[in-house]
């Protein structure tokens, strides 16, 4: 899996590793398209180099992700406090 960037102004094409974010310009392609990439004449095509392998997690993802967990603890909480209040309480006594 590669991703393809391109720039017109400098008929370049890039071959590099998955980006980690969408950009305009930018295509993931898979292994058997980025091996046969081909730019048109006159372009440059620069291939960086590249890991078949995903990148281990970060401090950042890693720290995004609890955030997250964190988040949804969270507004279970807060759910889990709303239903109480319109808990079914039984039949009354008045009736």
């Amino acid at each position: 899996m590669a991703t393809l960037t391109y720039v017109y102004a400098d008929s370049t094409a890039v071959l590099g590793p998955l980006a980690t974010f969408a950009e305009p310009h930018c295509y993931d392609l898979c292994a058997k398209h980025s091996a046969r990439l081909t730019a048109p004449l006159g372009w440059e095509v620069i291939h960086l180099a590249r890991s078949d392998k995903p990148p281990m997690p970060g401090p950042d993802d890693l720290l995004a992700l609890a955030d997250a967990v964190r988040e949804a603890a969270n507004a279970g909480s807060d759910d889990a406090d709303d239903a109480g209040d319109l808990a079914y309480a039984g039949p009354s006594r008045d009736a």
